[in-house]
């Protein structure tokens, strides 16, 4: 009797230590993947149009400012997270229309990133060139770059290594677009709300009211002011173009906030 007791609780046993593993191993990848599905902490007196920014951490006002968290990761699968802690359930081979694509030898990395834009954008006095590195964040908290390569080189070689949503790596893993973000174009539709820069505007897909927005429809800093759906009144915004510049032109319309990282 003793025996079979003990076999019995033996196997008890092996069934708890083979469920427990089974949920750990679980826990881990569902960790890893999770990571991606950002939770928003909301503040109070948060205007509505910044709820849209559904890749942030954290949005909250500070003064005469909207701060906005962001860990810069793409929340659409990319080539470029192979090799990561997100492979199995974020990795995806090329599979765009570049016949001259070519992938570029970095990875995804989270980043955690702070932006601290206007509230209240307004027509700067000068207006400020846009900076190498992120000028502005996109809805789903991925950065914005302006139009060149490093040492401000035009992005004709660059463009290869976009990946079939538009973004890619720089260096240190920093994941972001240059131009068209077409998952979110895809997603959100072509006349979008796509993000904010720095100087608080915001930046708009490459359709508006039915018309596809080319350079000429707009000024120097590449936007323009009309009513958009989510400011009735009107505001000045930026628009994505297929063309160079792509999203930002000859500086900031507005006085910009900061980054830091």
């Amino acid at each position: 009797m003793n025996k079979l007791f003990l076999s019995a609780g033996s196997i008890m046993m092996l069934l708890v230590i083979t469920c427990a593993c089974k949920k750990n191993s679980s826990s881990t990848d569902s960790t890893d993947s999770s990571s991606i599905a950002v939770v928003t902490n909301v503040g109070a007196n948060v205007p509505d149009v910044y709820k849209k920014i559904y890749g942030a951490t954290d949005i909250y006002i500070d003064g005469d400012y909207v701060v906005i968290k962001a860990k810069n990761l793409p929340d659409h699968k990319s080539p470029y997270y192979q090799n990561t802690k997100w492979a199995s359930t974020m990795y995806e081979a090329y599979n765009g229309t570049n016949p001259l694509w070519s992938q570029n030898p970095n990875t995804i990395a989270e980043n955690d990133a702070t932006y601290k834009i206007p509230l209240h954008p307004a027509v700067a006095t000068t207006h400020a060139s846009t900076p190498l590195g992120s000028m502005g964040v996109a809805v789903n908290g991925v950065a914005i770059f302006n139009q060149y390569a490093a040492m401000r080189a035009p992005l004709t070689n660059e463009v290869n290594g976009f990946d079939q949503y538009g973004g890619h790596p720089q260096q240190s893993g920093v994941y972001h677009y240059h131009a068209e973000p077409y998952y979110l174009t895809t997603k959100k539709g072509k006349d979008a709300l796509l993000g904010f820069l720095l100087d608080g505007f915001p930046v708009y897909g490459p359709s508006e009211g039915g018309k596809t927005i080319t350079n000429a429809d707009l000024d120097v800093y590449h936007g323009h002011t009309t009513v958009t759906a989510d400011y009735p009144n009107g505001i000045y915004h930026y628009h994505v173009t297929s063309a160079d510049p792509y999203i930002n032109g000859n500086g900031f319309y507005g006085t910009p906030g900061t980054i830091s990282q």
